[in-house]
């Protein structure tokens, strides 16, 4: 678990992935034959094949979700402009970094509830209700910090008995299994070309897998994301989505793509042949860098493989260990059958 940890533990919010690429190329060289970076921040490991086999792609987003500083006031305190979907409760009293010209360590505030009214109790905080407090004089500040300057949450990594926890699971996590799987087939003879894609600004809009999408023009794309685990107190079976440690999700649709039913039928039978643990997904609302890749010209037969996770977009996402082996298990045995069957 020590690559997932340096990998939640590196910076790399929307737009400003340079320095988690720096990590994942270190981690790819030596995997693939080729690794390269487009114009928009996209890392490309290329695993060539022996030419019989597909042109796949793989997509996992190392990009987390974050902030941008939009605004230093009379006082020293920053104002945010969010780089991907937030859920407002989860932002009180958190620790946060600001990466300006050295890194800052600052609180995110809000309007006591000793001092609101009884009407400003009764109404939802908004991300725009917080602010940064650096505790430092506000010349200081305006040195230090500039609009611009990204922003992310302090989130620890741990081991908590079977799970871990930390911030950015989603998706380092898929960024992890990608780069598992393609050890795991090292001196393996593939058919395939293989496109190991760690994307870039998937939090706001599922760009830099589009850009890739239209280079690569694969065949067949396999997405590697985290899923909603709602298996908690308070939600019905049908609600759960995907439970924790009973498997790899194999996805059938999100809001972003349907995945290809025969793509699905060889996922499920390879997970069958190998005991791997695996379980189905629909994720009614959310999509997957896949949300890209079909649309290739010519289109591709897309999946995604998702880790359950709980407490998405927190500082808290959990994992079981369980369900991410399933991912790089199923993800390279995939691998090392792609072109063994058509897929209509």
């Amino acid at each position: 678990m020590e690559l997932l940890r340096k990998l939640t533990q590196t910076p790399g919010t929307p737009g400003q992935e340079h320095r988690i690429r720096e990590v994942v190329r270190a981690e790819m060289e030596g995997l693939v034959d080729e690794v390269r970076v487009d114009r928009l921040g996209n890392l490309i490991g290329i695993r060539r094949g022996t030419g019989e086999g597909p042109r796949v792609m793989l997509a996992a987003h190392m990009d987390q979700i974050g902030f941008m500083v939009s605004h230093i006031d009379d006082d020293g305190f920053l104002r945010l402009n969010p780089t991907g979907g937030f859920d407002p409760r989860t932002l009180m009293a958190q620790r946060v970094i600001v990466h300006g010209r050295e890194e800052l360590l600052g609180v995110m505030g809000s309007k006591p509830i000793h001092v609101l009214t009884e009407e400003e109790k009764k109404k939802p905080l908004k991300v725009s209700d917080y602010f940064v407090d650096l505790g430092l004089p506000v010349e200081e500040v305006r040195e230090k910090v500039h609009v611009g300057d990204p922003v992310t949450w302090v989130g620890d990594f741990s081991e908590m008995g079977m799970m871990v926890v930390s911030r950015a699971l989603d998706d380092r996590v898929g960024v992890y299994i990608m780069i598992e799987a393609l050890r795991k087939l090292q001196g393996a003879r593939l058919s395939a070309d293989v496109f190991a894609v760690a994307s870039v600004q998937e939090e706001v809009g599922i760009r830099g897998a589009t850009a890739s999408t239209v280079e690569i023009r694969p065949e067949i794309g396999i997405a590697l994301d985290v899923t909603i685990a709602n298996d908690v107190p308070g939600a019905a079976a049908h609600e759960h989505v995907t439970k924790m440690g009973k498997g790899i999700a194999i996805k059938r649709m999100d809001s972003a793509s349907i995945s290809s039913p025969a793509l699905v039928r060889h996922l499920e039978e390879i997970a069958e042949a190998r005991n791997i643990p695996w379980q189905p997904e629909i994720l009614p609302r959310g999509g997957t860098d896949a949300g890209a890749i079909w649309r290739t010209p010519g289109g591709a037969h897309v999946c995604t493989l998702s880790v359950p996770s709980r407490y998405v977009h927190s500082t808290v996402e959990l994992a079981h260990k369980v369900d991410v082996q399933g991912g790089v298990d199923l993800l390279a045995a995939f691998l090392e059958e792609a072109g063994s069957r058509e897929y209509q």
